[in-house]
């Protein structure tokens, strides 16, 4: 039995973990004989340590965004290349090749720059033979992702494919525009875009609720003809603030596991308002929705905004401006419509090695 390890970092729910299991779903679907395992390599070396910088994370961006977009870019995002993390190396790399030794694995997966990082280090070091996949998460690359010695990389666009030949001198047979993965029960559908009638708005914050959602929706109902169904994610304070409101155009939606239920509400959704997180924003896109950005976390999601807008794929909302009257005003300007959708198309025509079957054949064909 052939073994394939993930490695995600942190174990709160992300968009890291999301890949991991929808790349794990993709193979186990097709050979029930691979074991998929998915290992976070903080909490594998200290589960207390991990536990500390979880919720530093969550209230560092809470509380002191600025400074956090800050240090996001000096740590993680500048022009240098070829970055050191001396001292996390000194740390983390012994645990790595441990986690390597034992568990002994056929093909490893990094969905996180993290444990990408120190495999690069290890590989080229000669300490570790066993391939590597690098699988983006955003609509960029940050600096912490291991380059060397990294066997593969699946990347969400084709800029990013341009990137890593040119800055990094990877061979353009190594990198495979797959977008960012998601759930195959997401069924790819370019829908029309419905001008003068009622619509359905998904509205997202996250799985951990963040985002000031409450205050962007319209308390009154004015008529117009937009429903908004909100996702709090695991917010129960979120959920019943909202239920409060006894608004009939606004119904909150507790937290959704099954990707087949998400899958049937983007189905009857017209557009979905959510922070540009890479994950939601490609399950949207994939459904042929128009994506309108209510906020963005500070550092990765920040990045991917300005890079989704230059590409017209979404909407940045503004708080000076009625919700409604932005998103009825986009949905009767046959100009923005027509603009959105042939800018997705675009996008969509660049994710050919995407497909889970492609992806499959290829590790069964030259890594497995």
């Amino acid at each position: 039995m052939k073994k394939i390890l993930f490695f995600p970092l942190l174990r709160m729910p992300s968009g890291h973990h999301q890949v991991a299991d929808t790349v794990a779903g993709y193979l186990k679907k097709r050979d029930s004989n691979l074991l998929c395992k998915k290992i976070d390599l903080l909490s594998a070396w200290n589960p207390l340590v991990e536990s500390v910088v979880t919720k530093t994370y969550l209230e560092w961006i809470r509380h002191f965004p600025k400074t956090y977009a800050w240090a996001y870019k000096q740590m993680a995002h500048t022009s240098k290349s070829g970055r050191s993390y001396k001292y996390y190396e000194f740390v983390f790399l012994k645990k790595m090749k441990k986690i390597i030794s034992e568990e002994n694995p056929d093909l490893i997966f990094c969905t996180h720059g993290f444990p990408s990082y120190f495999l690069s280090r290890l590989k080229m070091q000669n300490e570790c033979q066993v391939p590597v996949i690098n699988v983006y998460t955003d609509f960029f690359i940050n600096d912490v992702w291991g380059r060397e010695g990294i066997d593969y990389h699946f990347v969400p666009t084709q800029a990013v494919k341009k990137d890593l030949m040119i800055k990094n001198k990877i061979l353009e047979n190594q990198i495979f525009v797959t977008g960012i993965p998601i759930g195959e029960q997401f069924e790819r559908k370019l829908k029309l875009i419905k001008m003068n009638v009622k619509w359905n708005v998904l509205v997202s914050g996250g799985s951990i609720g963040l985002g000031g959602i409450i205050d962007l929706l319209p308390r009154h109902n004015n008529n117009k003809g937009v429903k908004y169904f909100v996702l709090c994610g695991k917010n129960k304070s979120l959920y019943q603030k909202i239920a409060k409101l006894h608004c009939e155009h606004i119904h909150p939606l507790p937290y959704i596991s099954s990707r087949e239920r998400m899958n049937e509400l983007y189905s009857k959704a017209d557009a979905v308002i959510t922070k540009p997180g890479g994950v939601t924003v490609s399950e949207a896109l994939h459904k042929g929705l128009p994506v309108f950005i209510h906020s963005a976390l500070p550092g990765q999601e920040e990045i991917n905004l300005k890079l989704l807008k230059e590409r017209k794929l979404v909407y940045e909302l503004n708080d000076r401006q009625l919700l409604e009257d932005q998103m009825i005003g986009f949905f009767k300007d046959k100009s923005l419509t027509d603009q959105f959708n042939e800018s997705l198309k675009t996008y969509l025509n660049e994710l050919q090695a995407g497909d889970p079957d492609n992806i499959y054949k290829f590790i069964k064909g030259n890594v497995l």
